[in-house]
């Protein structure tokens, strides 16, 4: 059978295929430690979990549940971003679940990109911005971050910016750790209302490492064609739970509304109020958390300094960020990693071209783990 042609824009995803070949390794008896993923190795809250349980005894659990959430969840991700980021968002009207932040950039990519529009897309930055324009027919055109990690159009031809409709922005940014305060988001605001562009940020990051969380939603100086992507993944370590939300304004949501109701039934009960147990943690939960995080990041950046690689300071989020000696490539250097120490890391050139000469070292593995890698790297020995 024939694939649709929309298949020859896209291939497997990067961490797909190699996952495939770490497994097969490990299967074969490599001792691999995995520093390439950023899938949080640490617990799910215990509110969470015992509002799983809690929700398998309710009536009606295992049917289908509305296509815009339960209420108990769309008010509890009220509340969160009223409690950290100071954002008054309507429950109703400006919140919609989603089954992670990966189904939302495919649900607003549908909902307001058309064949042959342009998306305006970091460099580097998330791999899956670019696979989905492409599936959907759009053009990407990526911008650089220039000295301070802000959006740079300078290097963009006027014409194709006349075409831009959308720029993806994700701030505490992926993978480079940087971080934005008002006055970034007022830059951002300031190009999209210039460019009359739709701007999504993508805020999975914001309290890892990170003691000043914020959210583009806080910032808008009254420009509503502005969205934003939330997720439990990283910052309650329920990755596997696929659950986030798309907040914004009450047109925007139900544009994309059109789209998710299509794809999908519903969120399964006990997720959702799991979740919302979550998202009521208090914020000694983030404490906890980052110094877990922290911890790990210093010996990460003590493997970096063995690898003979640079670390620059003030990064954030779940990854380290690593820049590679002059004239080496990054997937080079992975594979060399990989095969002489096995050791994993993420190779930057599959963030963008502004990528090539980095690898990404993920904080998703123990002390001792790192520690061990740290030793590989200086004895020369698994």
């Amino acid at each position: 059978m024939r694939e649709a042609k929309r298949l020859k824009r896209v291939s497997e995803y990067y961490f797909s295929k190699k996952l495939k070949e770490i497994k097969a390794l490990t299967a074969a008896g490599s001792p691999i430690i995995n520093m390439g993923i950023g899938s949080p190795d640490l617990e799910a809250p215990s509110s969470a979990i015992g509002g799983l349980l809690e929700a398998l005894s309710e009536k009606g659990v295992h049917q289908y549940q509305s296509y815009v959430g339960r209420d108990e969840l769309r008010a509890a991700f009220a509340q969160f971003y009223q409690t950290h980021y100071q954002v008054k968002l309507d429950p109703t009207h400006e919140i919609l679940p989603l089954m992670g932040s990966k189904e939302g950039i495919f649900h607003i990519s549908m909902a307001f990109l058309n064949a042959k529009d342009v998306v305006l897309i970091p460099n580097p930055g998330y791999p899956t911005y670019e696979a989905v324009a492409r599936l959907v027919g759009a053009r990407s055109v990526f911008y650089p971050l220039d000295e301070k990690g802000l959006p740079d159009f300078s290097t963009i031809d006027p014409k194709l910016l006349e075409r831009a409709v959308l720029m993806w922005v994700n701030y505490p940014h992926m993978p480079t750790g940087i971080t934005i305060g008002p006055d970034g988001f007022k830059h951002i605001i300031d190009l999209a209302k210039k460019h009359d562009l739709l701007v999504v940020n993508d805020n999975p990051y914001s309290f890892i490492g990170n003691d000043k969380p914020t959210s583009i939603l806080a910032h808008t100086q009254g420009y509503k064609n502005v969205l934003e992507l939330n997720s439990l993944s990283k910052v309650f370590n329920m990755a596997g739970w696929r659950v986030g939300a798309l907040a914004g304004s009450k047109t925007l949501i139900q544009s994309v509304l059109k789209v998710k109701s299509n794809m999908d039934s519903g969120m399964f009960f006990g997720i959702q109020r799991a979740a919302a147990k979550a998202l009521a943690e208090p914020k000694s939960w983030f404490v906890q958390l980052n110094e877990v995080y922290m911890q790990r990041r210093k010996l990460v950046e003590l493997l970096a300094k063995s690898l003979k690689l640079e670390v620059e300071p003030g990064q954030t989020g779940m990854f380290v960020w690593c820049k590679l000696p002059k004239g080496v490539q990054s997937e080079a250097f992975a594979d060399k990693l990989l095969s002489e120490y096995a050791l994993f890391c993420a190779p930057g050139f599959i963030f963008g071209s502004e990528g090539k000469n980095h690898v990404r070292f993920s904080l998703c593995v123990t002390a001792d783990q790192i520690e061990k890698a740290i030793m590989r790297v200086k004895t020369k020995k698994l």
